[in-house]
């Protein structure tokens, strides 16, 4: 063999050998870069084994967000954008979406918790409109096609969902915001829309928590029936979970007076969806159930104990919720009219009418009771969605069209002197030299309102009076409840009947004020000051240890140290007091 073909041979390998290395990077560059590509898009349907709807499943599964729509009216409504194609998929999208048109399933649009079934091949402009007409109704209206099955149960979800148009552009959606829609226990953070879970999965939470030191109450989802001629919510879950409790829905827990003149309310769970209540009207949204019983009809406790609560457990809904009164009183419902419609869109059930009526109202979720922290207090660490009390009074300023956000200051140009309202008691606890006060109110600085707050007063009026004021002056008592209608900033000055009252005082009126970003300012009346020094003898125990006389009960209290005394201001000493409110106006 010649040298010269040996040395040909080995270029030739030489040759083949790079020619080899050269194909095997271009194979791995391309298999490196198919890699890439099908890990950076999980939703791609190459090579894909699915049939047509698993593959459009898991295409739009990235795409589903939730939008949030408010009107100018202040209403919402919570939207499920359930099949958008990413962008550039839309061709891959379009073939998807036609090979599930296809087939022979059938699609549930969920609006308001209200199920409409769409039958396949028949998907189309007018299932379109069907959807819109549910979301802009009440769920009353969707009732007939609920109560139309034949065992009468409701279908619902947790959540108010609804499938959006694919031309909705995916930049409006980073705008909405999201709002929690389930409620949790005490302690659980709510969940937003996007976290909640749409299947008609079994709430296994405890029906009711008797933990709280002021009320009871009762929290659950699902196929839920409301039998109003037993004042009985029954809700039908996994037959392991069966229980049943009674809870007088007011929170004035451990108050035997009070509690007696509220309905109880039985709340079960039952696995025999046959032998629940059969449904007359079903609703699409929540039944929040409270009694107007109790101590109502005095200021103090409509708000503290009804009014205060309500905004804190129903806010979250946006007026999508359906109140439940029990022990109703169509005067009292006159009166908060305009409050009420802020909180709900749907007119109230009367619990005690509904059951005269035989009636049996389905919901998909329900909450016995009211979530009550402090009087007239709302706190921000305890509530479910983060309310405080001046969230409150925003809203009450907002419902009652109240213009004034803010004092009048001294030194602020206008001229103006800071307007002082009285609040002059009819029959007990009398500020017997109320002239002397007012006098004494207007050489310190003030402009001077005196106004008798009486029960029967609109509560507009007296807002918008309260409203106008920059200060505000009375002794202890349920008239001082009108403190919520001044503006952030204001004064409250409350005079404290002698015999150990400080502590209610400041309970009742001192830290609410507060809380509503008020000054409060709490004069305590010597024994001088008080009618009582005509009453008793000077050695008596109401003077000298009056907080001994209160292990006799609330209604010795009531009786002897509140209503069983007048005062009479020593306006010298009082004097520094006035000018303590004028000063906290000064312009800062």
């Amino acid at each position: 063999m010649k040298p010269g073909g040996s040395s040909g041979r080995l270029h030739a390998l030489r040759f083949e050998s790079q020619r080899f290395r050269l194909l095997t990077i271009v194979v791995g560059c391309f298999l490196i870069s198919l890699t890439f590509l099908l890990s950076s898009r999980p939703d791609a349907t190459v090579f894909s084994t699915l049939n047509p709807r698993e593959s459009l499943e898991d295409a739009r599964m990235p795409a589903m967000k939730m939008l949030h729509r408010s009107s100018s009216a202040g209403l919402t409504r919570d939207f499920h954008v359930d099949i958008l194609p990413q962008q550039g998929d839309r061709d891959t999208h379009a073939h998807l979406q036609q090979s599930v048109d296809q087939t022979a399933e059938k699609t549930e649009w969920v609006k308001d918790t209200v199920i409409i079934q769409e039958v396949a091949g028949e998907r189309s402009e007018e299932a379109e409109e069907a959807a819109e007409r549910v979301a802009a109704d009440s769920g009353d209206e969707a009732a007939p096609a609920v109560v139309a099955d034949e065992d009468n149960a409701v279908k619902t979800t947790a959540t108010v969902a609804t499938t959006a148009r694919p031309d909705q552009p995916l930049v409006e959606e980073k705008k909405k915001q999201q709002l929690p829609v389930k409620l949790q226990d005490a302690g659980e953070p709510a969940r937003t829309p996007e976290q909640t879970v749409t299947s008609h999965s079994v709430d296994r939470r405890p029906l009711c928590d008797f933990s709280d030191f002021r009320t009871d109450i009762c929290d659950f989802s699902g196929d839920v029936r409301m039998a109003a001629n037993t004042s009985e919510f029954v809700v039908v879950v996994d037959p392991a979970a069966v229980a049943s409790h009674k809870v007088r829905p007011y929170p004035r827990k451990g108050d035997a007076t009070c509690m007696g003149r509220v309905t109880e309310i039985t709340v079960r769970a039952t696995g025999d969806a046959a032998g629940a209540p059969r449904c007359t009207r079903a609703h699409g949204v929540p039944a929040v159930a409270f009694s107007i019983g109790g101590y109502t009809g005095n200021i103090f406790h409509d708000f503290s104990d009804v009014i205060v609560p309500l905004y804190n457990t129903v806010q979250r809904y946006r007026g999508g919720v359906q109140l439940v009164m029990a022990n109703v009183a169509s005067w009292w419902l006159v009166k908060y009219d305009k409050l009420l419609r802020e909180l709900s869109r749907h007119a109230p059930i009367d619990l005690a009418k509904a059951g005269a009526a035989g009636e049996v109202h389905c919901f998909p979720h329900a909450v016995v009771s009211l979530r009550a922290h402090r009087e007239l207090i709302i706190e921000r660490e305890r509530s479910l969605d983060g309310l405080a009390t001046p969230d409150f009074t925003r809203f009450l300023r907002r419902a009652l069209s109240l213009p004034r956000d803010a004092p009048t200051r001294l030194g602020d140009g206008t001229g103006r002197r800071p307007r002082l309202l009285v609040i002059s008691r009819g029959r007990t606890r009398l500020l017997l030299n109320l002239d002397a006060v007012v006098r004494a109110a207007e050489e310190v600085g003030f402009e001077v309102v005196v106004n008798e707050s009486d029960v029967g007063n609109s509560i507009e009026q007296v807002g918008k009076l309260i409203n106008s004021c920059d200060a505000l002056l009375g002794v202890h008592g349920a008239g001082l409840t009108n403190m919520m209608f001044l503006p952030p900033g204001a004064t409250m000055v409350q005079v404290v009947p002698w015999g150990g009252l400080q502590w209610i005082a400041r309970m009742d009126y001192g830290e609410p004020a507060a809380a509503m970003g008020l000054n409060y300012i709490q004069y305590e009346i010597a024994v001088a000051e008080s009618s009582l020094k005509d009453k008793y003898p000077a050695g008596d125990e109401i003077f000298t240890n009056p907080t001994g006389l209160h292990k006799r009960g609330f209604a010795f209290m009531k009786q002897t140290l509140m209503d069983g005394q007048d005062i009479t201001i020593d306006v010298t000493r009082f004097r520094p007091v006035l000018q303590q409110a004028l000063h906290n106006l000064a312009a800062k």
